[in-house]
């Protein structure tokens, strides 16, 4: 018989144009995220000062060939973004400037990820596994998480690894 194709799986990167967004997607086009027999959508998403260089990468994805690849959604519509995802891996978050508070950057993170929350909780498939990765990250998959009441919790994870490696660096040095 002949071995049919999976569905493929929607996955959605924000901060798209970012630098680690640009060394998780290539690593998602050859497979190393879902495995060699599943075949995804990239969606990616940034802001409108990053497009021209997010469609740069969609461009690169194209260039590579993936197999794996069946379509590239580059978007800084979020609707357009979170539309029917099955894993949503989000990166994009505001940066610590020079001179910023915390305060401050809790409260530009908590809008943008109130509203990818939201975004989760109307548009993604209802079993939708989420890895927050922009920082604070265990904060911001809570505000997600907050926004995405129809979503189960346990669709819900934070990369805090970073965190616990300089505790753990820390507790070391005393």
């Amino acid at each position: 018989g002949t071995a049919t194709m999976a569905e493929p799986k929607r996955i959605l990167v924000t901060g798209a144009a970012g630098q680690i967004a640009y060394s998780l997607i290539f690593l998602i086009g050859r497979g190393e995220m879902l495995g060699k027999e599943q075949p995804v959508v990239l969606h990616l998403l940034d802001i409108a000062p990053c497009e021209k260089a997010m469609r740069g990468v969609a461009l690169e994805i194209q260039d590579c060939a993936f197999p794996l690849v069946k379509g590239v959604v580059a978007t800084t519509d979020v609707d357009e973004a979170f539309a029917g995802v099955d894993v949503a891996v989000l990166v994009g978050a505001f940066p610590r400037r020079q001179g910023m508070e915390r305060k401050d950057l809790l409260e530009k993170n908590a809008a943008i990820f109130q509203q990818q929350g939201a975004a989760l909780d109307r548009l993604a498939k209802k079993d939708v596994k989420v890895l927050v990765v922009g920082n604070p990250a265990n904060t911001n998959a809570r505000i997600a998480m907050a926004c995405a009441p129809s979503l189960p919790r346990s669709a819900f994870s934070a990369l805090t690894r970073l965190d616990h490696n300089r505790s753990r660096a820390q507790l070391a040095g005393r």
